[in-house]
């Protein structure tokens, strides 16, 4: 254990910009006669301790959220998690939080509230959780010690009782906790002090992280630049290792829409900067189980595509027949004819269920009917990459995460629309990619669940920047001109000299514009 001086062990308060290590350990706002001046000047010359650009420490500045969780998370030796902010502390604050040291609304991982003071009553129990988690307090005995106990919201009774009777938090002299009154930094140190003494927490010298070695990013686009995709950890890559984001439009049924499969159409996509698109032959509703000659349609639309320098997504489109295992049969053989066709072929990628749904399991329906289609694919090619949906329309990835499918070269879709889904959905995928689940959005759209109800182009960005920060690839819904919010092209559009912006729903300016992130 570090040696503890006095009562408090202040411990590395990092911020969000350059920080300044002192090499004397000495702050100019800190002197002898400072009651944290020892473990300041002990902490700093360890390496735990840094402050602000101007060389101080501020001890009686408000400690932020941001601050306080992170300073604790070193203390705990955890590393930084996937997050859906570019926040500074994002990621360690991921990782608090997927431990359960405090809940989704009390900081939430947007990062609006990281920069905020934080209370003493949330303070309280994020040290609890980090440090005790099953200590308690008996309700009569310590609650009698809190004068304001009236005032300390329910959800915290909990680790403020258990902090009392533990003797690491205490009142005022008039006998208050005072729950909402943010703590300063020199009282967070004194808190964090507290808990690890009466607690008997033992910390190692912390030493910042050496930064991963940068990934390569492809430069180039095209198939004919990238070769055989490739999975490599979380990341799509190209065959040179390289990572790579396909991004590009997907069809809607093709039996409703094959207009928007035409040469001129797809390479108007491409023009505006797409290298992927999305082939959804529907399996049910007139697709490809009642009538077969869709699948015409779409080997006409794959090798459009594919002469057009993209790739391509062949897509089994269930969605009313929510079980994969419904039409398993009929699935592998067309599978088996797409990659007997496509061998080698380096542009093509399967996506193998589009969205089961309807009460099915990824354990009891959707990973075994994926084992099998896997295995009838990679007995023919086995470097194509393939899609694998979840239950809940392709939504349930932590559950894929608890039984990952043991086979290479496998991303696993997430859908989503912006109006629908929102910060939860994008904590999910952050939370898969942690666990080592690579993820490709083959689906998403603007508006609601519904495939209309409005275009919803400020949380549009918050994912798009989410997948641009992870390095997520996408399709998006839909290349048609039906008359819903989330399709691409107005009504009478003509592809035959590519698409002008006019000729661009709402919808499809915003995604259009995004193909060159």
């Amino acid at each position: 254990m570090l040696k503890i001086k006095k009562l408090l062990y202040l411990l590395p308060i990092l911020l969000m910009f350059p920080l300044t290590a002192l090499s004397n350990g000495q702050f100019p706002d800190v002197t002898p006669d400072d009651w944290y001046y020892a473990t300041v000047t002990e902490m700093t010359a360890n390496g735990y301790l840094n402050g602000y650009p101007d060389g101080s420490f501020q001890p009686d500045t408000a400690i932020t959220a941001a601050e306080y969780v992170s300073v604790i998370a070193r203390v705990c030796g955890m590393e930084k998690s996937a997050t859906q902010n570019s926040h500074w502390a994002g990621g360690l604050l991921q990782t608090a939080l997927n431990s359960g040291w405090y809940d989704w609304d009390e900081i939430p991982p947007t990062a609006e509230t990281y920069d905020q003071p934080i209370a003493r009553q949330l303070a309280v129990k994020v040290i609890m959780k980090a440090f005790a988690p099953d200590a308690r307090g008996d309700y009569n005995t310590e609650s009698a010690k809190i004068a304001d106990f009236g005032t300390l919201n329910g959800r915290y009774y909990e680790p403020v009782l258990a902090a009392y009777a533990k003797g690491i938090a205490t009142g005022d002299e008039n006998g208050n906790f005072n729950p909402n009154v943010p703590l300063t930094r020199a009282e967070a140190c004194a808190l964090i002090t507290r808990a690890m003494n009466q607690l008997s927490y033992s910390a190692q010298p912390y030493e910042e992280p050496q930064k991963p070695t940068p990934v390569t990013i492809a430069t180039e686009k095209g198939v004919s630049k990238n070769g055989h995709l490739q999975v490599n950890g979380t990341q799509l890559c190209n065959e040179r290792g390289e990572a790579i984001v396909l991004r590009g439009m997907s069809s809607h049924g093709i039996q409703w829409f094959p207009q928007f499969l035409t040469e001129d159409c797809i390479k108007a996509t491409a023009d505006s900067g797409a290298n992927l698109f999305r082939i959804a032959m529907y399996t049910d509703e007139n697709g490809y189980i009642a009538n077969p000659s869709v699948k015409n349609t779409l080997i006409n639309a794959a090798d459009t595509a594919i002469s057009l320098d993209m790739y391509v997504i062949i897509d089994w489109h269930i969605l009313h027949d929510g079980n994969p295992n419904t039409y398993k049969e009929q699935a592998k053989a067309f599978f088996a004819e797409m990659a007997e066709r496509y061998r080698g072929n380096p542009a093509v990628l399967y996506e193998i269920c589009n969205e089961p749904n309807g009460g099915v399991t990824w354990e009891g329906d959707v990973k075994p009917y994926a084992e099998e289609l896997i295995e009838v694919i990679r007995a023919i090619d086995d470097k194509a990459v393939i899609l694998v949906g979840s239950p809940t329309w392709s939504q349930d990835l932590h559950k894929v995460a608890k039984s990952p499918i043991a086979a290479d070269n496998l991303l696993y879709t997430c859908h989503f629309y912006a109006g629908t889904h929102t910060d939860w959905l994008r904590g999910r995928i952050a939370d898969a990619l942690n666990q080592n689940i690579p993820v490709f959005i083959s689906e998403w759209g603007t508006s609601d669940a519904s495939g209309s109800g409005g275009v919803y182009l400020e949380e549009s960005e918050k994912w798009m920047e989410f997948l641009n920060a992870n390095r997520i690839s996408w399709a998006n819904w839909s290349y048609c001109d039906k008359n819903e919010s989330s399709a691409a092209v107005q009504s009478g559009a003509n592809c035959s000299d590519g698409l002008s912006p006019d000729e661009l729903t709402e919808s499809g300016k915003f995604v259009f514009s995004h193909f060159n992130d």
